[in-house]
């Protein structure tokens, strides 16, 4: 009931007892941040756990099984395993390959355009897709986009749903010359939503110095092709930073360089009603939308409607 403090622990172990623990991830058997949840189980007294998957971290990786079933309790793996592998895909992208899980947000017109002739910004979703992007914001370690959207669009980047704003993500912006204006929101925002820049080596130190007085945290990678920068280095930064899941949201250029990198786990296509017309930016700059629609790489994993638009979430084959 509300307003009454818990039960004891002690109390609360005793009503766990022979009790069975459904998870979705193997419990962990070694100091972290946390004592070991493996121990917490065999404490309560519980007689089975259900694991849908084992966990890849080497520091885990069937020790926690091995302790549950050392201590006499039933152990079964397995369950909802393929579930559970997409809700830890962070997890285990970070473990696996030492960068985070990439979702790819396009929000495209029905001619496959994402701005008018002279990339001017044009609403091309309703109310409701854009809903769905702040939850999937707030549900992403961080967000990304180039120098070029925040110049273009002077975005916040923040989750903006009523009572979220705490969800918000950490806003990542690929610079390699820091260009990034003193006078943006990102900037002047740094100090209540973090800002990470990714620069280059060469990029001038006094740039760099004014955005850390700002709030905003500068990252070194190495430089990447023609005016870009190392993108599996900057996800190897992201991740050590602990990013599990990195929401890609940039513009043209921005997304074809993820998807030609093959570095694109996951995309959600949301397509509004209405086209742009001749002049407008194509979705992945000179790629065709089809060379992930049509790609035998993706497939369509979930779609909804979204009012008068249109979600198609893909994931790899």
């Amino acid at each position: 009931p509300r307003g009454r403090a818990p039960p004891p622990r002690r109390r609360r172990h005793r009503a766990a007892r022979g009790a069975t623990l459904y998870v979705t991830l193997e419990p962990c058997s070694h100091f972290g941040r946390s004592p070991p949840c493996a121990d917490a189980v065999v404490a309560a007294g519980l007689a089975r756990v259900v694991s849908a998957i084992e966990d890849p971290n080497p520091d885990v990786g069937g020790k926690g099984h091995a302790r549950l079933r050392a201590a006499g309790i039933t152990v079964d793996v397995g369950p909802c395993a393929a579930e559970a592998a997409r809700d830890h895909a962070g997890h285990f992208r970070r473990i696996t390959d030492k960068r985070p899980h990439v979702i790819l947000k396009l929000a495209v017109s029905a001619d496959d355009k994402i701005a008018a002739s002279g990339h001017k910004p044009v609403a091309i979703t309703g109310e409701a897709a854009r809903t769905r992007v702040h939850l999937l914001r707030a549900q992403c370690d961080a967000i990304l986009v180039g120098i070029g959207t925040v110049q273009a669009d002077d975005p916040l980047l923040t989750c903006r749903l009523p009572g979220m704003a705490e969800r918000s993500p950490v806003r990542v912006v690929l610079d390699r010359a820091l260009r990034i204006s003193g006078d943006s929101r990102l900037v002047h925002s740094a100090r209540e939503t973090p800002l990470w820049v990714m620069t280059s080596d060469m990029a001038e130190a006094p740039a760099a110095v004014k955005l850390g007085a700002a709030g905003a945290q500068v990252i070194r990678v190495a430089a990447g092709a023609p005016a870009g920068l190392d993108l599996p280095a900057v996800l190897h930064a992201l991740a050590e930073k602990g990013t599990t899941r990195l929401l890609v949201e940039g513009g043209a250029r921005v997304a074809n360089s993820f998807v030609a990198a093959g570095l694109v786990d996951e995309i959600w296509l949301l397509r509004g009603p209405d086209a742009i017309g001749a002049g407008g930016v194509p979705a992945l700059d000179a790629m065709p939308l089809d060379a992930i629609t049509q790609s035998p790489a993706f497939r369509v994993r979930a779609s909804e409607t979204l009012g008068k638009d249109s979600l198609n979430i893909y994931e790899r084959a």
